[in-house]
């Protein structure tokens, strides 16, 4: 394995990443176009692209992912792909027969200029869109950003590429949900239900990436936020945003041209992120917190007191989305625990102040990386190892390596299933977090331990 000759020695690394721990722009612009229903992506520029972005997500979701593809040749990489796309809003609208064809642009689009505005007005204007169907585009050139980014503006493109006013304020709210799981989007929507917040999820993947079999084909599944749907948010009261780099800028952009309030708030993991998203639903949403979740929350904050002697001061390596590694990272020291390596592949300095200021009164020196990488992580944890690590698929070599448990989390999980299907949202997704953290702790110490103290009940 490559990975046994990482250097414990630390040299400081400017114009290099090993093992990032992010993927593409156009990955996330992809994933957030499956929340819309029938709808198709749509890869502006080379086969190759497209066909990497649709294998990532088909790996993480172990469910086919379609998509166009603009398929880039010498001529178009010379004078533009404007011929290529129309051909194709053309061909997919005649034998696809999608609502919404949403175009994420690529690295070699991005570099020879094609306009998007220009060509999605051209496709208009030369009836290649048919009445009632619809074309949206989001700029997502891979080489700056992550997948996260590129999911926040694909996101923020259906907002504002859809949204209306009519001038009528409705009951109803929008909600964000951000870079999270199907299974995540169905727990929230289930939050919301209990309250009884009406309200418009955009995207929502939920049905689509985990859609049942059934032994018939549909190649469009029944979830995704409808167009209709997409439309009313504009005539919305309120929007909650979850996770600040997936979820504000559509949000913002929303408050901006509908002057619609909002709130942007933590991914809802763990207890704290989970009670400030009640508590907001309650406040800006004008509803009452039903003892259904309660007791969801009591039953959370029983296990933890039950269990937190096989928690405390655990120190923990943890690796992912910018979103998500905050509230993680925010659950993790609620337990007790220490999140002594915190590494996201996203850009933005914000992220090691957010990190640095939920970490400050941790026994520990934490250390934080934005924009950092696997390899980095493992040489600190050649220098000081961890008790747990929490991360994608691809820890499991820093895993294997150093012989740490590994708790799989995040984006993408390769090798593993029931992400798609058993939330990390909300108290109940919390629940299913400790459980799983426990398990590894508690598997680990059963295997090293004595023969004398090897116990049947903990």
């Amino acid at each position: 394995m490559l990975l046994r000759h990482t250097p414990k020695e630390i040299k400081e690394r400017t114009a290099l990443r090993v093992n990032p721990a992010k993927t593409c722009q156009p990955v996330g612009a992809m994933y957030a176009s499956l929340g819309i229903n029938k709808c198709l992506p749509h890869s502006h520029g080379s086969q190759g692209c497209c066909a990497y972005h649709r294998s990532v997500l088909t790996r993480h979701y172990k469910d086919p992912i379609m998509a166009g593809t603009s398929s880039f040749t010498e001529g178009a990489s010379v004078f533009g792909g404007q011929a290529n796309l129309l051909q194709a809003i053309d061909n997919i609208f005649t034998i696809y027969e999608p609502d919404v064809i949403a175009v994420h642009s690529t690295c070699l689009s991005e570099t020879i200029g094609d306009d998007m505005n220009q060509i999605a007005a051209k496709a208009k204007e030369d009836g290649k869109i048919p009445e009632g169907k619809f074309v949206i585009h989001a700029s997502t050139p891979s080489y700056v950003g992550s997948h996260v980014t590129g999911f926040a503006n694909m996101t923020k493109s259906m907002a504002l590429q859809f949204a209306q006013k009519t001038g009528i304020k409705e009951d109803h709210v929008n909600v964000i949900p951000g870079y999270v799981e199907p299974s995540d989007m169905k727990e929230i929507k289930r939050l919301l239900k209990e309250m009884k917040v009406k309200n418009i999820m955009f995207p929502d993947t939920s049905h689509v990436v985990n859609a049942p079999m059934t032994g018939k084909y549909k190649m469009y599944p029944d979830g995704g936020v409808t167009v209709d749907e997409l439309m009313e948010t504009g005539d919305s009261s309120f929007t909650f945003a979850l996770g600040q780099w997936a979820s504000e800028d559509a949000a913002k952009g929303l408050d901006a041209k509908f002057s619609i309030p909002f709130d942007v708030l933590d991914l809802p993991i763990g207890y704290k992120a989970t009670d400030r998203f009640i508590e907001s639903l309650r406040k800006n949403a004008g509803v009452t917190v039903p003892d259904s979740i309660t007791v969801e929350r009591g039953q959370l904050m029983d296990v933890i007191a039950d269990m937190q002697q096989y928690l405390y001061q655990k120190k923990v390596a943890l690796v992912g989305d910018p979103d998500q590694m905050i509230a993680l990272t925010e659950f993790i020291v609620s337990l007790g625990m220490i999140p002594a390596y915190v590494i996201t592949g996203t850009p933005g300095k914000k992220f090691e102040e957010k990190i640095k200021q939920i970490t400050k009164d941790v026994p520990y020196e934490v250390k934080v990386k934005a924009e950092g990488d696997m390899f980095m992580l493992h040489q600190w944890i050649k220098n000081d190892p961890v008790d747990l690590l929490m991360g994608n698929t691809y820890l499991k070599y820093i895993a294997r390596d150093e012989d740490i448990p590994l708790v799989r989390f995040g984006f993408p999980i390769l090798d593993r299933i029931g992400h798609s299907y058993f939330p990390t949202v909300g108290y109940m997704g919390a629940l299913r977090l400790v459980e799983k953290i426990l398990e590894r702790l508690m598997d680990r110490y059963d295997r090293d331990i004595s023969e004398e103290k090897f116990e049947l009940v903990m």
